[in-house]
């Protein structure tokens, strides 16, 4: 399986999709972010998790963790055909192509959370449980920006095992997780370990940033995609849907991303409401003013985003949004300068690219919004009609 990888490129770091087999690398985002034969897997059901012994803060051992989760946690093998590159006669059918991943149950309506890598282009979409039955499912909505998809199957309610999605928000470094997923077709495996840093930024398929990941160094693998990514209250904290192999082969070392809890629920609501995500949409390319460059080049603020590109027919150049002009390096970070500083927008400070995004995601397309930018040393107010995101940077 070799023809739904995507390759992107990272910043300092070189990111495996784990896409049931196939090989993709992640990174940072670009100008405009803002904003036929089936597998079915056999097996034994899990113990039953209706008696598993609570610690008196609510923690769990990772074995009571296993035993709750694991009934909720799919297998999903999504077929789709590909032409073949050399075909011997126009007649020759196309080539099936699988992909293995990870899902988890979310409700007891049948919805399943994976990743989109996972599904993506694919035809037909079964989905294994615990108990042996395999089952068609539906796609309700997909999301490239987020790497999430959201599936669907008819089954009864009383054989579904929804998992609780918690708050990423309070995780911490060092916290324990679990991850639990099919990696290489190994059903329902558990691998342990802790959060070892928040807030990393990654590469969606589409290209644009997926921001407020959790990295892991609970092994994850080929065939984790769309696995939970659990606490020590059995709680999902995240999707887990990348790995970085240190520029060398595609196993893990230790390194895994996972698209956090709070971004999971945001945008499965969306996607079950509606089969898709629309998204509030600038139009520009920039950096995050770090206090060396705003000291250095003399910035009229320490904190805020530089704007660097401003793209053609988009809402920030008709509002008039002026984009660098001059190329420097600091600390080894490449910078365009000249370009305005955006302090705010729709009355929200605003010190990063992350926090611009995250003011973005409360808004929708056709909104208007005030942007508090300085050009200079003069700080200017404009009026800013937000456009939609287009389906890739």
């Amino acid at each position: 399986m070799n023809a739904r990888s995507f390759i992107l490129r990272a910043s300092g770091l070189a990111a495996v999709a784990l896409l049931g087999g196939l090989v993709a690398l992640g990174g940072v985002a670009l100008t405009g972010d803002l904003g036929g034969g089936t597998t079915t897997v056999v097996e034994n059901s899990p113990a039953p998790a209706a008696a598993t012994p609570v610690a008196a803060d609510g923690r769990l051992t990772i074995s009571d963790i296993y035993d709750r989760a694991a009934p909720g946690v799919v297998q999903i093998t999504s077929t789709a055909r590909t032409t073949p590159e050399s075909p011997g006669s126009p007649l020759e059918p196309a080539a099936p192509e699988q992909a293995l991943g990870s899902g988890f149950v979310l409700d007891k309506a049948g919805h399943i959370v994976t990743n989109y890598h996972v599904i993506e282009g694919a035809e037909t979409i079964e989905v294994s449980f615990s108990n042996q039955d395999t089952l068609d499912a539906k796609l309700v909505g997909s999301d490239p920006s987020t790497d999430l998809a959201v599936l669907r199957v008819e089954t009864s309610s009383r054989g579904l095992r929804p998992l609780e999605l918690g708050n990423s928000d309070t995780v911490r470094v060092g916290d324990p997780v679990i991850a639990i997923g099919n990696p290489f077709g190994l059903d329902r495996t558990a691998t342990a370990g802790i959060v070892s840093a928040l807030q990393r930024p990654i590469t969606a398929p589409n290209g644009y940033t997926i921001d407020h990941v959790i990295q892991t160094d609970a092994p994850i693998n080929k065939g984790n995609s769309g696995g939970p990514l659990l606490n020590d209250r059995g709680q999902v904290i995240g999707v887990n849907s990348q790995i970085s192999t240190g520029g060398g082969e595609t196993g893990n070392v230790g390194i895994g991303f996972a698209v956090p809890s709070n971004t999971v629920k945001m945008i499965a609501a969306q996607l079950i409401d509606s089969g898709q995500v629309d998204r509030a949409f600038i139009g520009i390319g920039g950096s995050t003013i770090e206090p060396e460059l705003a000291r250095l080049f003399r910035l009229p603020v320490d904190a805020g985003v530089l704007v660097e590109r401003v793209g053609a027919a988009t809402p920030a150049s008709r509002a008039g949004i002026k984009g660098g002009t001059s190329d420097t390096v600091v600390a080894g970070q490449s910078y365009t300068l000249g370009g305005d500083v955006i302090v705010a927008i729709a009355g929200k400070r605003v010190a990063s690219l992350e926090e611009l995004r995250d003011v973005l995601a409360t808004h929708k397309p056709g909104d208007s919004v005030e942007l508090e930018i300085y050009r200079g040393n003069k700080q200017r107010t404009l009026a800013l009609t937000l456009g939609r995101q287009p389906a890739s940077p």
